[in-house]
C-alpha cells in the first residue's frame, strides 16, 4: 500500500490555490532564483520565501526532521564553499584579502592556510541565501499538495497520462519506502537484532545491514510488481485515462500564475541588461588588507 507525506488540509495561502497554479509559480520562482548572484536580489526573493513559509500553516514540528537535514546540508555546503571558494571563480577574477589564517603546525612541510577574501565571503553568503530559498519553497510541495491530486495535477500541466501517473508513484515511493524500513527495523529488533552495535569496516557494515536491506528491497520489488499487475488489469495505457476529480482555475489561480510569469519576465530582462550579477559591497572592499 502506498503512503504519503504528512499532508493535512489547512486554511493556508498555499492550499487556497489550485496545485497547478502553485507549481507554475514555483517553476517561475525557481527560474528567478537561478538567474541572480546579487545578494540584494536574492534577499528580495528570500523575503517572498519567508512570507510563503509564514502563511503556509505548517508548523515547525511537522517538518522538523526535514528542516534539520536541509539546514545542515545548506550550512555545510555554504561553509565548504567559503573554505574552498570553488564555483565562485567563474563569477569574479579579482579577490580582496580580508585576513589570512595560518596554522601553527605543518604537514610534510606544508602549513595549512585559510585566506578570507571579500569575494569568497559574499559568494558563500549569497549561496546560503540562494539554496535556502530554493530548499524552503521545495519542501513545501509535499506537505501542502494533496496526494490525491498528484496525478491530475501533472496531467493538468500537459503531461501524458503515463508520465503523470509515474510522477504520482514517484512522489509516493519515498514515504512508502521509509515506512517499510521502519517496520522492518522494528520487526528485526523484536527478534534481537541490535542496529546500534554494528561496527567494522565498510564491507562488514554492509554485510551486517543485510537483515534490513534485503527485506526492504524485496518488499519494494514485490510492491512494484503488484502495482504493475493492477494497472495491467485496468488496461492502463490502452487509451486516454479518465480522472475522478477535476481541477478548475479560479481568478486567484490566474492571478498567481500571472504574478509568477511577471517576476520571471522581469528577472530575465534584468539579467539580459546585466543586472543581478555577482555583487560585493564596497564596505568589504575597503576593509581589504
Amino acid at each position: 500500500m502506498l503512503v504519503t507525506w504528512r499532508y493535512k488540509p489547512r486554511k493556508s495561502l498555499i492550499q487556497s490555490f489550485d496545485p497547478r497554479a502553485w507549481l507554475i509559480f514555483y517553476a517561475c520562482f525557481l527560474g528567478c532564483t537561478i538567474l541572480f548572484w546579487d545578494l540584494r536580489y536574492q534577499l528580495a526573493l528570500f523575503t517572498l520565501t519567508f512570507i510563503t513559509l509564514l502563511t503556509s500553516g505548517i508548523k515547525f514540528n511537522e517538518m522538523k526532521r526535514a528542516w534539520i537535514f536541509i539546514g545542515g546540508f545548506v550550512i555545510f555546503f555554504s561553509f565548504l564553499t567559503f573554505l574552498t571558494g570553488r564555483g565562485g571563480l567563474e563569477l569574479y577574477t579579482e579577490e580582496h584579502l580580508l585576513a589570512r589564517l595560518a596554522a601553527k603546525f605543518t604537514i610534510l612541510g606544508w602549513r595549512p592556510t585559510l585566506t578570507i577574501t571579500a569575494e569568497k565571503t559574499m559568494y558563500a553568503v549569497t549561496m546560503l541565501v540562494r539554496v535556502f530559498s530554493l530548499a524552503s519553497m521545495t519542501i513545501l510541495i509535499p506537505y501542502s499538495l494533496n496526494p490525491a491530486h498528484y496525478g491530475i495535477t501533472f496531467r493538468g500541466l500537459g503531461l501524458p497520462d503515463k508520465v503523470a501517473y509515474g510522477m504520482d508513484l514517484t512522489m509516493r515511493f519515498i514515504p512508502s519506502f521509509g515506512r517499510d524500513f521502519m517496520l522492518t527495523r522494528d520487526a528485526q529488533r523484536a527478534r534481537g537484532y541490535e542496529l546500534e552495535k554494528i561496527s567494522g569496516g565498510l564491507f562488514a557494515t554492509v554485510r551486517k545491514l543485510a537483515p534490513l536491506i534485503v527485506p526492504v528491497t524485496i518488499h519494494a520489488i514485490v510492491g512494484s510488481e503488484d502495482i504493475i499487475d493492477a494497472m495491467d488489469l485496468r488496461a492502463f495505457g490502452i487509451g486516454p485515462r479518465t480522472w475522478l476529480e477535476q481541477l478548475k482555475y479560479r481568478k486567484r489561480d490566474r492571478a498567481l500564475i500571472a504574478f509568477g510569469i511577471v517576476i520571471l519576465v522581469v528577472s530575465v530582462g534584468l539579467s539580459l541588461l546585466s543586472f543581478g550579477k555577482f555583487w560585493v559591497p564596497q564596505l568589504l572592499i575597503d576593509l581589504a588588507v
